[in-house]
């Protein structure tokens, strides 16, 4: 493990998190790593594509760590950049969801001065290597370090994409209420490590991340560094039922019912149709597709309590 011994930093800014929210957290972190006489770049664009482009051509050009600033979406734009490189990623949360913020990395949420302190610590600590996500699928592919879905979950994401109000965490609430009105069973045709079954679910989840979706924890045993990841299903149930369960997410304890299932691997193939993939809150690519772990992949900025 390695501690970081040259002092630039490039800081990636989406501006566009949480709607705009908390637009000012990226000159405080940018202001906070100047104090410590580190060089910083500062990247900002309304694009996520361009911003994407311009972390990438930072850490190709040698930036000694690459921080993000915004949700989950942001945390995968982070993770595509530093994948496979020997650049840590940081995330100062700062979005509707911060899952990889605060699942993976142990950041604190809402607290933007003690989320830059904890950054500004780790500067100083050794590099942790996690495990990586590869989706791949007919004509691309694209890396996580949380979470990707395909069923109900995917639609709240897309639900949650598309509501203005309310703010935070809580839209993924509402949304899962807009889209329990549809609920229904799908079909799935689920490969893990060479194993295929026909599995009937209402929705499929692959985690590197113990939770997602603002604080659900979804798999409560997932760890990001054990070279697996964990896929929950939820066998079909009632609209009653999915709401007597839903609230035990929130401390992981949904487990226990018999129509959960959750199992681990290393390669999984899912397959149903007209079913999107989602990762991260951010819509991927449709059916089928192939997952697959990538061992202590991603090097990221230790910030555990």
């Amino acid at each position: 493990m390695t501690t970081l011994s040259r002092p630039h930093i490039a800081v990636a800014v989406n501006p566009s998190a949480a709607q705009g929210a908390h637009r000012d957290y990226g000159h405080r972190l940018v202001e906070a790593l100047r104090a410590t006489g580190r060089q910083v770049s500062e990247l900002s664009t309304d694009s996520y594509e361009h911003l994407e482009s311009m972390a990438r051509t930072a850490v190709n050009d040698g930036v000694d760590a690459l921080i993000v600033v915004g949700g989950d979406g942001t945390a995968q734009l982070g993770t595509n950049v530093c994948v496979n490189t020997d650049t840590p990623l940081g995330i100062l949360p700062s979005g509707t969801g911060n899952d990889t913020a605060e699942g993976i990395l142990g950041m604190p949420i809402g607290d933007c001065d003690a989320a830059i302190g904890r950054l500004i610590e780790s500067l100083d600590k050794p590099v942790w290597r996690i495990d990586a996500g590869r989706m791949s699928w007919t004509g691309g592919e694209r890396w996580f370090c949380s979470t990707m879905s395909a069923g109900f979950d995917a639609l709240v994401n897309e639900t949650v994409n598309q509501l203005s109000f309310p703010k935070g965490p809580s839209r993924y609430t509402v949304a899962m209420l807009i889209e329990l009105a549809k609920l229904k069973s799908i079909h799935y045709t689920v490969t893990i490590d060479g194993k295929q079954t026909t599995e009937q679910a209402i929705l499929t989840t692959i985690a590197n991340n113990s939770q997602y979706g603002g604080g659900m924890k979804i798999c409560p045993e997932a760890k990001p560094d054990d070279g697996l990841l964990d896929m929950m299903m939820v066998r079909p149930l009632s609209r009653f039922d999915f709401i007597r369960i839903y609230p035990k997410v929130f401390k992981g304890t949904h487990v226990t019912d018999p129509r959960v299932v959750i199992r681990q691997g290393k390669k999984f193939r899912l397959e149903s149709p007209d079913l999107v993939g989602y990762s991260d809150g951010e819509r991927i690519a449709p059916l089928p597709m192939d997952v697959e772990v990538s061992p202590r992949a991603l090097p990221v900025l230790d910030t555990r309590p």
